[in-house]
């Protein structure tokens, strides 16, 4: 039997769809394996910003703390 592919799109919705269904976050939270912050964190970004949310963010940071003003450089 072959595994079954999963991407982290696809459990996030689950998560959500698992929320609105009415179950309880500490539940959802543990069977997922995730902290009650971060499912709190998805789900919040979820009902702000719809589906869109529920992807890949940038870890980029927006400034550099050692970085010269355009200006100066």
């Amino acid at each position: 039997m072959p595994w079954k592919a999963s991407s982290v799109m696809d459990e996030r919705l689950r998560f959500v769809a698992r929320l609105l269904d009415g179950e309880a976050m500490t539940d959802v939270c543990r069977e997922f394996g995730i902290s009650r912050k971060t499912g709190y964190k998805i789900f919040g970004r979820y009902k702000e910003h719809g589906l869109e949310a529920l992807t890949d963010r940038s870890r980029r940071p927006v400034r550099y703390a050692n970085q010269l003003p355009q200006q100066l450089e």
